[in-house]
């Protein structure tokens, strides 16, 4: 029971590490961020290019979708600019992962310490850049805290029945790493929770990629909610956030096994191998998608628009 107590509270610390860091980052940026969306994305190849910049600044698809949501709300954007921007955020979402796979254990006391000194200015820019570092100290300790705590709970009975029927059917995989992301609105975190399992090794490589591709659909949900009472292009906007990442899990679905070999080829940590196995998938199915933007963004309203009006 303790060790599901403290499980608990290292992803709480995680949560509210990953929300320092973005708070952070996005006061320091937001404003330019915004500008950049607005006026540098009139080519699909440029808005994937600008979506994963910006998403990599921020660390958060999420918090990058909403700000599009909120643009094309806006009349900033339109609706078919905003899914080059979502293709990119796709990929820029991955640079969190790869992050916390950084073995920098003996810098979290040091960069909490200077992220504190930093948080006491008064000026905001100082104030912020503190807020980044005492983020980024909370989300590496609570990461080293879930690949520790990982291996007792995974020896409990129910936790290892659960891991048995995942292994069993990545189906399920899939539908948990959605579940478990829509909950905590963080496909990030849902990762850092599969490189914590699988770290101690109570899952299957194949089992942890499924989890991952599920998290991307989760994800979404976010970008749903932003999207409620934004008008007609903003909706039309969630929904194309929620069909690229369904279709890029339906699309890479059979190649799971292709994709834990290609990980295994690429790193001898499990959990540095889930984390290069998201960036290939997400990298893939953007790329993939990039040249039917035009074609993609007619389907979604002839689907969700009944007007089916030009945008």
């Amino acid at each position: 029971m303790l060790q599901i107590f403290l499980f608990i509270l290292a992803l709480g610390v995680f949560l509210f590490g990953m929300y320092l860091v973005r708070t952070g980052l996005f006061k320091l940026s937001a404003d330019k961020l915004k500008k950049w969306l607005a006026k540098l994305s009139d080519k699909p190849w440029k808005g994937l290019l600008l979506g994963t910049v910006v998403t990599a600044i921020l660390q958060s698809s999420s918090a990058v979708t909403i700000m599009v949501v909120g643009l094309v709300a806006g009349r900033m954007l339109t609706f078919s600019q905003s899914i080059g921007i979502i293709l990119g955020a796709n990929i820029g979402t991955t640079v969190t992962t790869e992050i916390i796979t950084l073995d920098i254990d003996a810098l979290i006391l040091p960069m909490a310490i200077i992220g504190a000194i930093l948080y006491v200015f008064k000026r905001k820019n100082v104030r912020n850049t503190g807020m980044t570092l005492l983020g980024l100290s909370a989300v590496f300790g609570a990461m080293f805290g879930l690949k520790e705590l990982a291996a007792p709970l995974a020896e409990m009975e129910y936790m290892n029945q659960l891991f048995l029927r995942l292994d069993n059917n990545l189906f399920l995989a899939v539908l948990a790493g959605t579940i478990i992301c829509a909950i905590l609105q963080s496909s990030t975190t849902t990762t850092a929770i599969t490189m914590g399992f699988i770290a101690a090794g109570a899952l299957q490589l194949d089992t942890a990629v499924a989890i991952v591709l599920g998290a991307n659909i989760g994800t979404c949900v976010d970008a749903w909610l932003a999207s409620i009472g934004g008008g007609r292009e903003a909706r039309l906007t969630a929904w194309s956030h929620i069909w690229i990442n369904i279709l890029g899990v339906i699309a890479f679905f059979p190649l799971i096994g292709v994709l834990a070999d290609i990980g295994t080829l690429l790193a001898d940590r499990p959990e540095v191998q889930v984390a290069h196995i998201s960036v290939i998938f997400n990298v893939a199915s953007s790329l993939i998608a990039l040249p039917f933007v035009e074609k993609f963004s007619k389907l979604i309203l002839k689907i969700h628009d009944r007007k089916n009006a030009q945008v």
